[in-house]
């Protein structure tokens, strides 16, 4: 790339003032653009970003070749989650000016939060390959390195990244994200701290949740070993399969009262309710905030508990992290779902035709599952979105591409977000029954369903397949990058379903049989509850 010396820039520059003042208007024009663009850039330091859109949107009124005020709109259109309009306002900026490091990194930015992983590598790296500071897309990679498990590299990107723009506040954010899961508790909440200061305070009920996490990021950082696994290196544990969810017994602090815990990979950390932590004597350890999600009103109370051992069978997790909250389905009471902080610790494996649980920690037995697969066996890559789900990219129908599903055994059936049925035009699927569904925040009802004539995740495909249409913007707050769906209890109650955590990959064994019968029209449907 060449450039102009610091002469001929010169030369250049005066030519240009002299232009601007045989047209008598332009400098005062200029001068007008120059403040009203520093005061959009004001207003999104500021958290009111639907402000500085409109701002931004009337500088192009005026110019629409001006590119401050297009790439500011860009980003200003990324921090709402409009990722497509946010992609197209970038992509005008590299039509022109194709070697705009800002620009290819806010498009590698809006195809990430699309789930678009391939793509958004590709504009990051170009971003970098122009300028090597690039903030923007050394974070982007960082958080690419965050949901694909390279956990260690994501947070080497993200302290660069903070230290090259100390004033972004999703920077920061993210590194206290990714400090947690990689249980470094004290740099998450500092972290988390720096971002209260620099974050606009305009989202109180965010800011009240983050005080909340920091209270219990510093409890965790006085305890040792956390989620420490004992036990023998391979434990079988037979389970309940109730409206396609698989339910096992465990123990709680070594109380000889034995909970209903479902197994849960739609949930990043395990959750207990209110009403069993009071059996057994659990009190909570830090709270703050309201937490959206499906269901009822929408939001629930965050409470944080700490168990000092949960044990299924002889397998023992001591010193677990959990949340404390109100269940809401009667019908089929239970009292907490075992997340992915304690399954990942394994290889998990849910035989749903054998109606058991196997978790293995040992290298031989998990080299022995492997091996034994049957030929009929595939796998399927994962991703872990930033709140601890596991993804996997879907294909049907009415599709142009594919779309991330989370693989959800806490589901008692598969899901469309709306966003995803009304993309799709997925209504013509619509079989006209009306159902219920709990969720983490109640009841929710009136709940449209569909027939989805073909599904597939990775090889594999179905016919035929029932889900429920739900708002998931709850979830996708959270999420990292754009969740349309769940792969529910309805599709995977039809294999041996093995979880290999280490090598982010699901593998799919049809059983003998199928697990369960069509359950259309038979007990409410129920989503997980994290």
């Amino acid at each position: 790339m060449t450039r102009l010396s610091r002469r001929a820039a010169g030369i250049v520059a005066a030519i240009g003032f002299a232009l601007a003042l045989a047209a008598g208007f332009a400098p005062a024009a200029g001068a007008s653009n120059a403040k009203a663009l520093a005061r959009a850039d004001r207003v999104v330091r500021d958290g009111d970003f639907e402000g500085a859109e409109k701002l931004y949107r009337d500088l192009l009124a005026k110019d629409q070749r001006d590119t401050p005020a297009r790439l500011g709109l860009s980003r200003a259109l990324l921090k709402q989650r409009k990722h497509l309009d946010a992609y197209d306002h970038a992509a005008r900026v590299v039509a022109r000016e194709p070697e705009s490091s800002r620009a290819h990194a806010l498009l590698g930015s809006a195809l990430l939060g699309m789930g678009d992983f391939r793509l958004s590598v590709e504009e990051f790296r170009t971003a970098l390959s122009f300028r090597e500071d690039e903030a923007l897309a050394i974070a982007g990679l960082a958080m690419v390195d965050f949901y694909e498990n390279r956990i260690a590299q994501s947070l080497a990107g993200l302290r660069r990244a903070a230290s090259i723009d100390s004033g972004e506040p999703d920077y920061i954010y993210n590194l206290g994200q990714v400090a947690a899961r990689y249980e470094r508790y004290a740099e998450a909440a500092n972290a988390y701290e720096m971002f209260l200061r620099v974050a606009p305070r305009t989202d109180a009920d965010r800011r009240a949740r983050i005080r909340g996490l920091i209270d219990f990021l510093r409890y965790l950082g006085t305890q040792r070993d956390l989620l420490d696994v004992n036990g023998p290196g391979a434990v079988t544990v037979p389970f309940e399969l109730v409206n396609n969810r698989p339910l096992v017994r465990v123990r709680i602090n070594g109380s000889k009262e034995t909970l209903r815990f479902v197994i849960d990979t739609g949930a990043g950390m395990c959750v207990i309710s209110d009403k069993a932590a009071d059996r057994v004597g659990l009190k909570s350890v830090a709270r703050g905030g309201m937490a959206r999600a499906v269901g009822g009103e929408g939001r629930f109370e965050i409470v944080y508990g700490f168990v000092q051992s949960l044990q299924l069978g002889e397998a023992r997790v001591d010193r677990v992290p959990v949340y404390i909250r109100q269940f809401y389905n009667d019908q089929e009471p239970v009292d907490g779902y075992i997340g992915l902080s304690v399954l990942g610790k394994y290889m998990t494996v849910v035989d749903y035709g054998a109606r058991k649980l196997q978790l293995l920690r040992d290298e031989e037995s998990r080299r022995a599952e492997t091996a034994a697969a049957s030929p009929a066996a595939l796998e399927v890559p994962i991703r872990t979105t930033s709140s601890g789900f596991w993804s996997g990219e879907v294909v049907f129908e009415g599709l142009e591409k594919p779309a991330n599903f989370i693989v959800d055994t806490g589901a008692s059936i598969s899901v469309v977000s709306q966003a995803l049925a009304t993309r799709a035009d997925l209504g013509r699927y619509e079989r006209g029954a009306r159902i219920k569904v709990y969720g983490a925040a109640g009841l929710a009802e009136n709940i449209q369903t569909l027939l989805l004539p073909n599904v597939a995740l990775g090889p594999y495909a179905w016919k035929n397949v029932y889900a429920a249409v739900l708002d998931m913007d709850p979830i996708n707050e959270t999420a990292g990058f754009e969740q349309t769906g769940i792969i529910g209890g309805n599709i995977l109650s039809r294999y041996r379903v093995t979880f290999d955590f280490a090598r982010g990959v699901i593998r799919l064994q049809p059983t003998a049989a199928p697990a369960s019968a069509d359950d259309r029209g038979k007990p409410p449907v129920v989503t997980s509850q994290s």
